[in-house]
Protein backbone atom coordinates (compact mmCIF):
# COMPACT_ATOMS: atom_id res chain seq x y z
CA UNK A 1 0.00 0.00 0.00
CA UNK A 2 2.85 2.39 0.75
CA UNK A 3 4.27 1.80 -2.73
CA UNK A 4 0.89 2.61 -4.27
CA UNK A 5 0.57 5.83 -2.24
CA UNK A 6 4.09 6.95 -3.18
CA UNK A 7 3.41 6.13 -6.83
CA UNK A 8 0.17 8.12 -6.77
CA UNK A 9 1.75 11.12 -5.06
CA UNK A 10 4.89 11.29 -7.20
CA UNK A 11 5.79 14.32 -9.28
CA UNK A 12 4.56 14.56 -12.90
CA UNK A 13 8.02 13.81 -14.35
CA UNK A 14 8.27 10.62 -12.30
CA UNK A 15 4.75 9.63 -13.32
CA UNK A 16 5.64 10.20 -16.97
CA UNK A 17 8.70 7.98 -16.62
CA UNK A 18 6.63 5.19 -15.10
CA UNK A 19 4.04 5.59 -17.84
CA UNK A 20 6.78 5.19 -20.45
CA UNK A 21 7.93 2.03 -18.66
CA UNK A 22 4.40 0.65 -18.90
CA UNK A 23 4.19 1.54 -22.59
CA UNK A 24 7.54 -0.12 -23.31
CA UNK A 25 6.48 -3.20 -21.33
CA UNK A 26 3.23 -3.32 -23.30
CA UNK A 27 5.10 -3.18 -26.60
CA UNK A 28 7.51 -5.93 -25.58
CA UNK A 29 4.73 -8.11 -24.19
CA UNK A 30 2.74 -7.72 -27.40
CA UNK A 31 5.76 -8.77 -29.46
CA UNK A 32 6.18 -11.89 -27.30
CA UNK A 33 2.51 -12.78 -27.68
CA UNK A 34 2.71 -12.26 -31.44
CA UNK A 35 5.63 -14.68 -31.56
CA UNK A 36 3.44 -17.19 -29.73
CA UNK A 37 0.58 -16.60 -32.17
CA UNK A 38 2.89 -17.18 -35.13
CA UNK A 39 4.13 -20.43 -33.58
CA UNK A 40 0.55 -21.61 -33.07
CA UNK A 41 -0.41 -20.79 -36.65
CA UNK A 42 2.72 -22.26 -38.24
CA UNK A 43 3.56 -25.54 -36.51
CA UNK A 44 5.50 -26.62 -39.59
CA UNK A 45 8.11 -23.84 -39.16
CA UNK A 46 9.65 -24.23 -35.70
CA UNK A 47 12.90 -22.53 -36.74
CA UNK A 48 11.13 -19.38 -37.89
CA UNK A 49 9.03 -19.35 -34.70
CA UNK A 50 12.13 -19.69 -32.52
CA UNK A 51 13.84 -16.91 -34.47
CA UNK A 52 10.91 -14.55 -33.90
CA UNK A 53 11.03 -15.29 -30.18
CA UNK A 54 14.81 -14.77 -30.15
CA UNK A 55 14.50 -11.34 -31.78
CA UNK A 56 12.08 -10.35 -28.98
CA UNK A 57 14.97 -10.58 -26.52
CA UNK A 58 16.39 -7.30 -27.86
CA UNK A 59 13.35 -5.13 -26.94
CA UNK A 60 13.05 -7.16 -23.72
CA UNK A 61 16.58 -6.19 -22.69
CA UNK A 62 15.98 -2.56 -23.66
CA UNK A 63 12.74 -2.42 -21.65
CA UNK A 64 14.35 -3.93 -18.56
CA UNK A 65 17.28 -1.51 -18.77
CA UNK A 66 14.93 1.46 -19.03
CA UNK A 67 12.74 0.23 -16.16
CA UNK A 68 15.76 -0.17 -13.88
CA UNK A 69 17.01 3.30 -14.89
CA UNK A 70 13.67 4.82 -13.89
CA UNK A 71 13.68 2.92 -10.58
CA UNK A 72 17.21 4.10 -9.86
CA UNK A 73 16.36 7.76 -10.50
CA UNK A 74 13.14 7.72 -8.45
CA UNK A 75 13.62 10.47 -5.83
CA UNK A 76 11.11 8.82 -3.49
CA UNK A 77 13.29 5.70 -3.19
CA UNK A 78 16.61 7.48 -2.54
CA UNK A 79 17.96 7.00 1.01
CA UNK A 80 17.82 10.13 3.18
CA UNK A 81 18.92 11.00 6.67
CA UNK A 82 16.22 10.36 9.26
CA UNK A 83 14.02 7.98 7.27
CA UNK A 84 15.44 4.94 9.06
CA UNK A 85 13.83 6.16 12.28
CA UNK A 86 10.35 5.61 10.78
CA UNK A 87 11.18 2.25 9.26
CA UNK A 88 12.27 3.44 5.80
CA UNK A 89 15.84 2.26 5.68
CA UNK A 90 17.83 1.54 2.53
CA UNK A 91 16.42 -1.98 2.16
CA UNK A 92 12.82 -0.82 2.57
CA UNK A 93 13.30 2.00 0.08
CA UNK A 94 14.86 -0.45 -2.37
CA UNK A 95 11.82 -2.72 -2.08
CA UNK A 96 9.51 0.24 -2.67
CA UNK A 97 11.36 1.08 -5.89
CA UNK A 98 11.26 -2.57 -6.98
CA UNK A 99 7.53 -2.76 -6.23
CA UNK A 100 6.84 0.38 -8.28
CA UNK A 101 8.85 -1.10 -11.17
CA UNK A 102 6.96 -4.38 -10.95
CA UNK A 103 3.60 -2.59 -10.93
CA UNK A 104 4.49 -0.48 -13.97
CA UNK A 105 5.73 -3.50 -15.96
CA UNK A 106 2.74 -5.62 -14.93
CA UNK A 107 0.37 -2.90 -16.08
CA UNK A 108 2.09 -2.88 -19.46
CA UNK A 109 1.85 -6.67 -19.75
CA UNK A 110 -1.88 -6.53 -19.02
CA UNK A 111 -2.34 -3.85 -21.69
CA UNK A 112 -0.45 -6.06 -24.14
CA UNK A 113 -2.73 -8.99 -23.35
CA UNK A 114 -5.87 -6.90 -23.84
CA UNK A 115 -4.64 -5.56 -27.18
CA UNK A 116 -3.59 -9.03 -28.31
CA UNK A 117 -6.97 -10.53 -27.44
CA UNK A 118 -8.68 -7.62 -29.16
CA UNK A 119 -6.80 -8.14 -32.42
CA UNK A 120 -7.52 -11.87 -32.24
CA UNK A 121 -11.23 -11.17 -31.94
CA UNK A 122 -11.60 -12.61 -28.45
CA UNK A 123 -12.66 -9.20 -27.10
CA UNK A 124 -15.38 -7.35 -29.02
CA UNK A 125 -17.10 -4.01 -28.84
CA UNK A 126 -14.14 -1.86 -29.98
CA UNK A 127 -12.77 -0.81 -33.39
CA UNK A 128 -10.54 -3.26 -35.28
CA UNK A 129 -12.09 -6.33 -33.64
CA UNK A 130 -10.26 -9.37 -35.00
CA UNK A 131 -8.17 -7.32 -37.43
CA UNK A 132 -5.29 -9.80 -37.15
CA UNK A 133 -7.25 -12.96 -36.41
CA UNK A 134 -5.55 -14.98 -39.14
CA UNK A 135 -2.03 -13.89 -38.22
CA UNK A 136 -2.56 -14.53 -34.50
CA UNK A 137 -4.13 -17.99 -34.91
CA UNK A 138 -7.57 -17.01 -33.65
CA UNK A 139 -8.93 -20.43 -34.69
CA UNK A 140 -6.89 -22.09 -31.92
CA UNK A 141 -7.33 -21.70 -28.15
CA UNK A 142 -4.56 -19.86 -26.36
CA UNK A 143 -2.28 -21.96 -24.12
CA UNK A 144 -2.76 -20.19 -20.80
CA UNK A 145 0.55 -21.33 -19.20
CA UNK A 146 2.53 -20.07 -22.22
CA UNK A 147 0.72 -16.72 -22.18
CA UNK A 148 1.35 -16.24 -18.45
CA UNK A 149 5.01 -17.19 -18.84
CA UNK A 150 5.61 -14.75 -21.69
CA UNK A 151 3.77 -11.89 -19.98
CA UNK A 152 5.69 -12.46 -16.75
CA UNK A 153 9.07 -12.16 -18.47
CA UNK A 154 9.27 -8.36 -18.38
CA UNK A 155 8.02 -7.80 -14.78
CA UNK A 156 10.04 -10.69 -13.37
CA UNK A 157 13.27 -9.80 -15.18
CA UNK A 158 12.92 -6.11 -14.33
CA UNK A 159 12.27 -6.87 -10.66
CA UNK A 160 15.25 -9.21 -10.30
CA UNK A 161 17.54 -6.77 -12.11
CA UNK A 162 16.29 -3.86 -10.00
CA UNK A 163 17.02 -5.76 -6.79
CA UNK A 164 20.53 -6.48 -8.00
CA UNK A 165 21.24 -2.92 -9.14
CA UNK A 166 19.51 -1.02 -6.32
CA UNK A 167 20.81 -3.01 -3.39
CA UNK A 168 22.42 -0.58 -0.91
CA UNK A 169 25.99 -1.72 -1.49
CA UNK A 170 25.72 -1.49 -5.28
CA UNK A 171 24.15 1.97 -5.17
CA UNK A 172 26.94 3.37 -2.97
CA UNK A 173 29.60 1.79 -5.18
CA UNK A 174 28.30 3.37 -8.38
CA UNK A 175 27.55 6.85 -7.01
CA UNK A 176 30.64 9.06 -7.06
CA UNK A 177 30.68 11.38 -4.04
CA UNK A 178 30.65 15.10 -4.71
CA UNK A 179 34.23 16.37 -4.30
CA UNK A 180 34.87 19.12 -1.74
CA UNK A 181 38.03 21.22 -1.84
CA UNK A 182 40.49 21.75 -4.69
CA UNK A 183 39.36 20.42 -8.02
CA UNK A 184 41.76 17.58 -8.14
CA UNK A 185 41.58 15.06 -11.00
CA UNK A 186 39.12 12.22 -10.51
CA UNK A 187 40.12 8.62 -11.32
CA UNK A 188 38.87 7.34 -14.66
CA UNK A 189 36.20 4.63 -14.51
CA UNK A 190 37.27 1.16 -15.57
CA UNK A 191 36.08 -0.64 -18.66
CA UNK A 192 37.49 1.52 -21.43
CA UNK A 193 40.17 -0.98 -22.45
CA UNK A 194 37.70 -3.86 -22.37
CA UNK A 195 35.20 -1.82 -24.34
CA UNK A 196 37.70 -0.98 -27.05
CA UNK A 197 38.77 -4.63 -27.23
CA UNK A 198 35.18 -5.88 -27.56
CA UNK A 199 34.47 -3.19 -30.15
CA UNK A 200 37.45 -4.32 -32.24
CA UNK A 201 36.53 -8.00 -31.89
CA UNK A 202 32.92 -7.28 -32.84
CA UNK A 203 33.88 -5.36 -35.97
CA UNK A 204 36.35 -8.09 -36.92
CA UNK A 205 33.64 -10.72 -36.50
CA UNK A 206 31.28 -8.75 -38.73
CA UNK A 207 34.00 -8.35 -41.35
CA UNK A 208 34.75 -12.07 -41.24
CA UNK A 209 31.07 -13.05 -41.43
CA UNK A 210 30.60 -11.24 -44.70
CA UNK A 211 27.22 -10.75 -46.36
CA UNK A 212 24.02 -12.17 -44.93
CA UNK A 213 23.43 -15.77 -45.90
CA UNK A 214 19.75 -16.21 -45.03
CA UNK A 215 19.45 -19.98 -44.82
CA UNK A 216 22.75 -20.49 -43.05
CA UNK A 217 22.10 -18.03 -40.26
CA UNK A 218 19.35 -16.67 -38.09
CA UNK A 219 16.26 -15.45 -40.02
CA UNK A 220 15.81 -11.74 -39.65
CA UNK A 221 12.80 -9.88 -38.37
CA UNK A 222 9.90 -9.40 -40.73
CA UNK A 223 11.00 -8.11 -44.12
CA UNK A 224 14.73 -7.90 -43.37
CA UNK A 225 15.83 -11.28 -44.69
CA UNK A 226 18.43 -13.33 -42.84
CA UNK A 227 21.74 -12.59 -41.20
CA UNK A 228 24.68 -14.85 -40.56
CA UNK A 229 25.29 -15.91 -37.00
CA UNK A 230 28.76 -14.32 -37.07
CA UNK A 231 27.32 -10.96 -38.05
CA UNK A 232 24.78 -11.06 -35.23
CA UNK A 233 27.41 -12.06 -32.67
CA UNK A 234 29.70 -9.33 -34.00
CA UNK A 235 26.99 -6.68 -33.64
CA UNK A 236 26.25 -7.82 -30.07
CA UNK A 237 29.95 -7.55 -29.19
CA UNK A 238 30.10 -4.12 -30.82
CA UNK A 239 27.09 -2.92 -28.83
CA UNK A 240 28.60 -4.26 -25.60
CA UNK A 241 31.91 -2.60 -26.43
CA UNK A 242 30.23 0.77 -26.94
CA UNK A 243 28.36 0.41 -23.64
CA UNK A 244 31.54 -0.43 -21.74
CA UNK A 245 33.51 2.35 -23.43
CA UNK A 246 30.89 5.01 -22.69
CA UNK A 247 31.98 5.91 -19.12
CA UNK A 248 35.67 6.04 -20.03
CA UNK A 249 35.04 8.20 -23.09
CA UNK A 250 32.80 10.53 -21.08
CA UNK A 251 35.53 10.92 -18.47
CA UNK A 252 38.01 11.58 -21.27
CA UNK A 253 35.74 14.34 -22.60
CA UNK A 254 35.87 15.96 -19.17
CA UNK A 255 39.67 15.77 -19.15
CA UNK A 256 39.77 17.35 -22.61
CA UNK A 257 37.63 20.27 -21.45
CA UNK A 258 39.98 20.92 -18.53
CA UNK A 259 43.16 20.76 -20.61
CA UNK A 260 45.32 23.78 -21.60
CA UNK A 261 44.64 26.48 -18.99
CA UNK A 262 40.84 26.19 -18.65
CA UNK A 263 38.63 28.97 -17.44
CA UNK A 264 35.76 28.71 -14.97
CA UNK A 265 33.29 27.56 -17.67
CA UNK A 266 35.43 24.73 -19.01
CA UNK A 267 36.55 23.75 -15.52
CA UNK A 268 32.95 23.40 -14.33
CA UNK A 269 31.79 21.53 -17.43
CA UNK A 270 34.74 19.15 -17.37
CA UNK A 271 34.40 18.45 -13.64
CA UNK A 272 30.75 17.47 -13.99
CA UNK A 273 31.54 15.15 -16.89
CA UNK A 274 34.24 13.43 -14.86
CA UNK A 275 31.97 13.07 -11.84
CA UNK A 276 29.02 11.78 -13.89
CA UNK A 277 31.01 9.60 -16.29
CA UNK A 278 29.65 6.34 -14.88
CA UNK A 279 26.04 7.51 -14.66
CA UNK A 280 25.80 9.15 -18.10
CA UNK A 281 28.41 7.21 -20.07
CA UNK A 282 26.75 3.79 -19.96
CA UNK A 283 23.34 4.85 -21.41
CA UNK A 284 25.13 7.15 -23.85
CA UNK A 285 27.13 4.19 -25.15
CA UNK A 286 23.92 2.17 -25.53
CA UNK A 287 22.31 5.01 -27.48
CA UNK A 288 25.32 5.00 -29.79
CA UNK A 289 24.99 1.22 -30.24
CA UNK A 290 21.31 1.50 -31.11
CA UNK A 291 21.90 4.45 -33.43
CA UNK A 292 24.73 2.65 -35.23
CA UNK A 293 22.57 -0.45 -35.64
CA UNK A 294 19.65 1.52 -37.07
CA UNK A 295 21.97 3.46 -39.37
CA UNK A 296 23.59 0.26 -40.62
CA UNK A 297 20.18 -1.32 -41.20
CA UNK A 298 19.07 1.74 -43.14
CA UNK A 299 22.19 1.61 -45.32
CA UNK A 300 21.77 -2.12 -45.86
CA UNK A 301 18.08 -2.25 -46.69
CA UNK A 302 17.28 1.31 -47.67
CA UNK A 303 17.53 0.72 -51.41
CA UNK A 304 15.82 -2.66 -51.54
CA UNK A 305 12.29 -1.22 -51.16
CA UNK A 306 11.37 -4.00 -48.73
CA UNK A 307 8.03 -3.98 -46.96
CA UNK A 308 9.08 -4.07 -43.34
CA UNK A 309 6.36 -5.51 -41.14
CA UNK A 310 4.68 -3.52 -38.38
CA UNK A 311 6.07 -5.82 -35.69
CA UNK A 312 9.62 -5.08 -36.83
CA UNK A 313 8.93 -1.36 -36.68
CA UNK A 314 7.39 -1.78 -33.23
CA UNK A 315 10.45 -3.65 -31.97
CA UNK A 316 12.83 -1.04 -33.38
CA UNK A 317 10.71 1.75 -31.88
CA UNK A 318 10.70 0.11 -28.44
CA UNK A 319 14.49 -0.30 -28.46
CA UNK A 320 15.15 3.24 -29.69
CA UNK A 321 12.71 4.90 -27.28
CA UNK A 322 14.00 2.92 -24.30
CA UNK A 323 17.62 3.79 -25.10
CA UNK A 324 16.93 7.53 -25.50
CA UNK A 325 14.60 7.62 -22.48
CA UNK A 326 17.23 5.88 -20.33
CA UNK A 327 19.78 8.52 -21.34
CA UNK A 328 17.36 11.35 -20.50
CA UNK A 329 16.58 9.66 -17.18
CA UNK A 330 20.29 9.50 -16.39
CA UNK A 331 20.60 13.21 -17.21
CA UNK A 332 17.72 14.02 -14.86
CA UNK A 333 19.28 11.88 -12.13
CA UNK A 334 22.56 13.70 -12.62
CA UNK A 335 20.81 17.03 -12.18
CA UNK A 336 19.20 15.79 -8.96
CA UNK A 337 22.54 14.55 -7.65
CA UNK A 338 24.16 17.95 -8.27
CA UNK A 339 21.19 20.04 -7.09
CA UNK A 340 22.95 21.09 -3.88
CA UNK A 341 26.10 22.09 -5.77
CA UNK A 342 24.05 24.12 -8.27
CA UNK A 343 22.21 25.88 -5.46
CA UNK A 344 25.50 26.66 -3.70
CA UNK A 345 27.00 28.12 -6.87
CA UNK A 346 23.90 30.27 -7.36
CA UNK A 347 24.09 31.58 -3.80
CA UNK A 348 27.78 32.40 -4.33
CA UNK A 349 26.83 34.64 -7.25
CA UNK A 350 27.41 32.36 -10.22
CA UNK A 351 25.25 33.66 -13.10
CA UNK A 352 22.58 31.43 -14.59
CA UNK A 353 24.10 32.09 -18.00
CA UNK A 354 27.33 30.40 -16.97
CA UNK A 355 25.49 27.34 -15.63
CA UNK A 356 23.51 27.02 -18.85
CA UNK A 357 26.68 27.55 -20.86
CA UNK A 358 28.42 24.76 -18.96
CA UNK A 359 25.51 22.40 -19.68
CA UNK A 360 25.58 23.30 -23.37
CA UNK A 361 29.34 22.84 -23.49
CA UNK A 362 29.04 19.36 -21.95
CA UNK A 363 26.36 18.34 -24.43
CA UNK A 364 28.32 19.72 -27.38
CA UNK A 365 31.53 17.97 -26.35
CA UNK A 366 29.75 14.62 -25.98
CA UNK A 367 28.15 15.05 -29.39
CA UNK A 368 31.48 15.90 -31.03
CA UNK A 369 33.10 12.76 -29.57
CA UNK A 370 30.29 10.20 -29.73
CA UNK A 371 28.71 11.36 -33.01
CA UNK A 372 31.65 10.50 -35.30
CA UNK A 373 32.27 7.31 -33.31
CA UNK A 374 28.70 6.16 -33.93
CA UNK A 375 28.93 6.98 -37.63
CA UNK A 376 32.26 5.16 -38.00
CA UNK A 377 30.97 2.03 -36.24
CA UNK A 378 27.81 2.04 -38.34
CA UNK A 379 29.74 2.39 -41.59
CA UNK A 380 32.17 -0.38 -40.65
CA UNK A 381 29.26 -2.62 -39.67
CA UNK A 382 27.40 -2.07 -42.94
CA UNK A 383 30.38 -2.48 -45.31
CA UNK A 384 30.84 -6.27 -44.99
CA UNK A 385 27.09 -6.90 -45.20
CA UNK A 386 26.73 -4.86 -48.38
CA UNK A 387 29.62 -6.59 -50.20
Amino acid sequence: MLALRLARGARPLVQLSRLLVSVASAGTGFLLLCALGYAMGHPEAPTESAARLAWCMVPLAATVYFAVSVARSDPGARPRTGLSAIGLGPVRLMMLAVTSTTLACTLGSLLALLFFLHLRGDLTGMPFDGAAAELLAAHQPLPVPAVITLLALVPLTASITAVFVLRPGARKATETPEPIGPRTPLPAPGGLSWGVALLAVGLAAEMYAGPRTGAAGLPGAGGLGGSSTGAIVGWCLTALGLALSGPGLTHLCGRMLQAVRPGALRMLAGRVLQTEAQRIGRPLGLVCAVASGLYAAGRLYGGDQLEIGPLTLLGALVVAVCAVAALLTAAVESGQFHADTTAALTQMGAPEKMLRGAASLRAGTLFVVFGPLTWAVAELSAVPLMS
